[in-house]
């Protein structure tokens, strides 16, 4: 298996986990704590990983800010995913808010003028049919 094809197949799986995981953890917590104990667990992985590896971090401005917004959106978004799947299916929540690659693609043509083909055309139109069907 390629490294491309291996990584993929290890993310799919540990994002599926980590979809899954939540549910199990808003038994005992509220979403706001358990937001703060995810936090530390990418924290402490995080930086294991660097000191690992010897990471000397890049600098320059705009990409420190965009980097920065990036982490924020995480936050924000990880904290109303969290809210969501507290109340809701984690089935429903999980698949909804994987579709968020409808929203990268339409980003993508508006902000960088990046063409949509045909072919994601449709599937955006499959993907907020899906969306209907799962609320």
């Amino acid at each position: 298996m390629s490294g491309w094809l291996a990584a993929s197949v290890g993310a799919l799986l540990v994002w599926g986990v980590w979809g899954f995981l939540p549910k199990l953890a808003s038994r005992d917590l509220d979403p706001r704590s358990i937001l703060i104990y995810e936090m530390l667990g990418a924290l402490v992985i995080g930086l294991s990983v660097l000191a690992f590896v010897g990471f000397k971090p890049q600098v320059h401005a705009r990409g420190i800010a965009l980097s920065v917004a990036t982490g924020m959106a995480g936050f924000i978004g990880a904290l109303l995913f969290l809210y969501a799947i507290s109340r809701g299916k984690a089935a429903v929540v999980v698949t909804m808010t994987a579709l968020y690659p409808v929203v990268v693609l339409g980003l993508s043509h508006f902000i960088l003028d990046e063409a949509i083909t045909i072919k994601q055309g449709f599937g955006i139109v499959l993907a907020l049919v899906a969306l209907v069907l799962l609320s």
